[in-house]
């Protein structure tokens, strides 16, 4: 669909840039954006903005940091300039309103800052009227932001001339999509309105809509698919070779986060996976919420993992407010084995003294396996409320379908912290984005042993297995999971919690 005459806009400049650039996303931002020496857009970034005008609906999945929500800040303002002066709308919309208010629109800013008026032919944007935090009016139509859930207001979206943008796609709800889908059944070449649909995501887990039009479903045919690879990053410089092999070491290459985040394929974890990737990715969602907030809540609790080796394993702090709110993790790697103990002894009684003073009841949780029985008696001698956390012991702690009980301490932690997360029982674990939590949370594996008992893989296996010791993921554990293992504040009550995750 070609534009006819432009007659609301002077000077003829703009008319010209909007005829020119009409079906042109590539041109525009090849010629309209100001780039510095020998910078400019990827071959890939060009490719899927060119099918996005041929295919009409263009599902992109990379690795992370590829440049994708680049390409759909230029698809979001060649679409609003071109379009200006018809009746026009882009709907911007994500799984998460983060995604759109700290990542897509500050993205959109950035780049309007770098725009070429003069070649565009018409003034900047005026920051009072025109270009707005989370939207973008023009005389005769608006590029904004919506919340994935409200598909409502998706479906509510009537133009000529329509954009979809979906960002983070993969945990976009269904119904979402179909919101958007009564857009394109008059629109075409043959038609007198143009709807465009742009979704760009990380894989995730292999369901939903994200995942089925990526491998092709039935019904999904008239959505284009690309997926951008590591190895275009790497050869466009967006990517390190280093950076690839230093997550490979980190998480495992065949770690559902390895194979999301660097090979940008779905993945949901081995079958035995304990912990999704995608709850703790929802856990990191709330903790940015949280940050942004100033972090309110009371203390409660401190996890700590104990550093053994010299110069080798970290010693891990976890800080818990609310119970469920991990704040941050410290670390500390200690290089003399004389003074290591009473370092860390002295350090986790400062924690406590701090909270004791300001009236508060936190207690420590401590790794009792190894050097951290010294910790635990020193402490206890100096009356800190601590609990020595023993992986190995016994338990009779059932899991919250009272169906399953547990080989030791250690795979009822970690069974709990997996209830924790389960988005159905909805506590709102806040978890910060920290890569290696992120890895040793997703990375133990489980099994059902004879009896209805759940083991949870061990920590020596772990550590051969990935060569490093999940030490951070642990220490949450320790403190989201002792309250209740050790029977200071009830078990979460569960909606659901199934063994499949």
């Amino acid at each position: 669909m070609k534009p006819t005459e432009i007659e609301d806009f002077e000077p003829s400049t703009y008319s010209k840039f909007q005829e020119r650039y009409w079906s042109d996303p590539v041109g525009f931002v090849h010629d309209c954006i100001r780039w510095s020496e020998g910078k400019g857009s990827e071959e890939y970034q060009d490719d899927v903005l060119s099918r996005l005008v041929k295919h009409r609906r263009e599902c992109v999945r990379s690795l992370h940091g590829a440049g994708k929500t680049a390409a759909a800040t230029w698809a979001i303002l060649w679409f609003a300039l071109t379009r200006d002066g018809k009746d026009w709308k882009v709907v911007t919309t994500a799984s998460v309103g983060r995604q759109l208010y700290k990542y897509l629109w500050p993205e959109v800013h950035k780049w309007i800052r770098l725009l070429k008026w003069d070649v565009i032919g018409r003034d900047p944007f005026d920051e009072n009227d025109e270009q707005l935090t989370f939207s973008l009016k023009l005389s005769t139509g608006e590029a904004f932001a919506v919340a994935s859930k409200e598909s409502a207001y998706i479906e509510g979206a009537h133009a000529d001339h329509l954009l979809y943008v979906f960002d983070e796609a993969k945990l976009i709800p269904d119904k979402t999509w179909d919101a958007a889908e009564g857009a394109f059944s008059g629109a075409g070449d043959e038609m007198p309105t143009e709807a465009l649909a742009f979704a760009i995501s990380t894989p995730g887990p292999p369901s939903g809509r994200f995942y089925e039009i990526q491998a092709r479903r039935p019904g999904f045919a008239d959505w284009d698919v690309r997926h951008i690879k590591k190895e275009d990053a790497i050869a466009a410089g967006r990517v390190s070779r280093e950076w690839v092999e230093a997550r490979k070491a980190q998480w495992g290459e065949k770690s559902s986060i390895y194979r999301n985040r660097v090979e940008g394929e779905f993945a949901a974890g081995e079958e035995e996976g304990l912990i999704p990737l995608a709850w703790v990715e929802r856990a990191n969602d709330i903790w940015e919420d949280w940050r942004d907030a100033d972090f309110p809540g009371t203390p409660t609790g401190i996890g700590v993992d104990v550093g053994g080796r010299i110069g080798g394993a970290e010693t891990i702090t976890a800080l818990c407010l609310d119970h469920y709110k991990i704040k941050e993790l410290r670390r500390a790697r200690r290089a003399d084995p004389n003074t290591a103990t009473m370092q860390t002894t002295g350090e986790i009684k400062g924690l406590l003294d701090a909270a004791i003073r300001s009236g508060m009841n936190v207690k420590a949780f401590i790794d009792v396996i190894g050097i951290g029985t010294g910790i635990v008696h020193r402490l206890k001698e100096q009356e800190m409320p601590v609990i020595g956390f023993n992986s190995s012991e016994k338990t009779d702690y059932r899991d919250s379908s009272d169906e399953f009980g547990f080989k030791n301490k250690r795979s009822a932690g970690w069974w709990i912290v997996r209830e924790m997360l389960d988005p159905a029982v909805e506590l709102d674990i806040a978890l910060p984005p920290d890569d290696q939590l992120i890895g040793d949370l997703t990375a133990p594996a489980y099994k059902v042993l004879s009896g209805a008992v759940i083991q949870v893989e061990s920590k020596e296996i772990i550590v051969k297995r990935l060569k490093r010791s999940t030490d951070c993921g642990d220490a949450v554990v320790y403190v989201l999971s002792g309250p209740t293992l050790y029977a200071e504040v009830p078990r979460p009550k569960a909606k659901v919690v199934s063994l499949g995750g």
